[in-house]
Formats: C-alpha cells, structure tokens, sequence
C-alpha cells in the first residue's frame, strides 16, 4: 500500500514538472477587428502592453502564460513603472479554471508596494493581498486551464518581474531558422521554432528555398 502511496504521488510530481517545465510568456493581442490597435512585445525584460483605441473598442493587448495547466493558483504578480499605468484594473490576469471563466486579478484590487527610488510599484495577488486590498475579488480556485496577462483600457503598461506561482515568467528563447540541410537531420528540425516544422523534409525544403533566395539577392 505504502508503494502505491509513493508511486501515486511520485507520479504527480512528475506530471506537474512536466508541466511547470513548459511555462513561459506569449505576448500576442487580441484584435478580431484588424484594427492595428492593440500592441504586445517583449524586450529586455520588459512586457510593453499597450491599447492605442478607446476602451470600448473590442481589442486588447496581452500575453499568455503557459505551463499551468492543472495546476492550482498560489500567487501572481508583476511591476509597472509606475502606479499611473494601471488603469481600472488593466493590466490584470485572467486565470481561467474549472470554477470560474476567468477569475479576475486587476491592478486596483490590491494595494501596490512602491519603490521610493524609481517609482515603479509592485502589485502581488495571493489570499493575503487581495483581502487586504479590501477583497475586490475572489481569489482563484480550481484547476487551471488558462492564464493571461490582459491590458484592455486604453493607454499603455510596461511589465517586468512578471511571477505565476512564484515562477518568473520570460518567453521562451526562438531557435531557428536552420542555415544547412545537415542541422535538420537526425532529428534536428523538431529543435526550431522559428519557424516551426513538421517534419525533416519540410525543414529541408525550408533551407533549399531560402539558400535559393538568399544566392539571388
């Protein structure tokens, strides 16, 4: 019985490893419009969000968190330049789970520790926080299927430290594009993700016709 306790719980761990082992940030936006409106880049540690439309418009910039899936909510948060960047409660994470879709964890509902040198105010969501910030909102429970870091007011954020269950949260690093025939065998081509192929001969062809245009410039 012990053994089975152990390999059960053996088997939990690895399973949610597995998972934490895939988290990483996805800037993208949501603009079912095109209007150009919304933008979501990465650089130097910064998450730029910015909505540059009025509120009421149907878009958003955000990021996706992955890795969490059926995992449960422990804490969250992120640093912005300044307390003027959070604007109604945006930017927020949405994290959706087998509860609720989505619960919501805005910048207003918890009280931002601030940095008296630089101004830039860290805004953390755990039980403790979001009670003390006057319990706004309920605090996640459930599995997790989704999280996302969403800014959908009009105006702009810059995020850094960004933390998911206490995990720092960077997008993960593109490898690619190949430069030879040779890097794509052997099961090369499963390692590029910029772009992305399904099989070797795709990443092949990828480089024969890139070589190609690269001889003709």
């Amino acid at each position: 019985m012990k053994r089975l306790i152990i390999a059960a719980v053996s088997a939990l761990v690895f399973a949610l490893s597995a998972s934490l082992a895939g988290a990483a940030l996805v800037p993208n936006v949501y603009d079912p419009g095109h209007t150009g409106c919304p933008v979501s880049t990465f650089s130097n540690g910064v998450l730029h969000l910015a909505k540059n439309c009025p509120t009421t418009d149907n878009a958003a910039a955000q990021a996706t968190i992955t890795g969490f899936t059926g995992a449960m909510f422990e804490s969250a948060s992120f640093t912005l330049a300044s307390t003027g960047q959070c604007n109604g409660g945006s930017p927020r994470f949405n994290v959706y789970t087998n509860v609720q879709q989505p619960f919501f964890l805005g910048c207003n509902n918890v009280i931002p520790v601030v940095d008296p040198a630089t101004g830039a105010a860290t805004y953390t969501f755990t039980a403790a926080t979001i009670a003390a910030g006057g319990g706004q909102v309920p605090v996640p429970t459930g599995t997790i299927s989704d999280v996302e870091i969403v800014l959908d007011a009009q105006g702009a954020a810059d995020l850094t430290h960004i933390t998911f269950n206490g995990i720092v949260q960077v997008p993960t690093p593109q490898v690619g594009p190949p430069t030879s025939k040779n890097a794509c065998k052997n099961g090369g081509w499963k390692t590029f993700t910029n772009p992305k192929f399904k099989n070797q001969g795709q990443c092949v062809s990828y480089v024969a016709s890139h070589g190609r245009k690269q001889h003709q410039k």
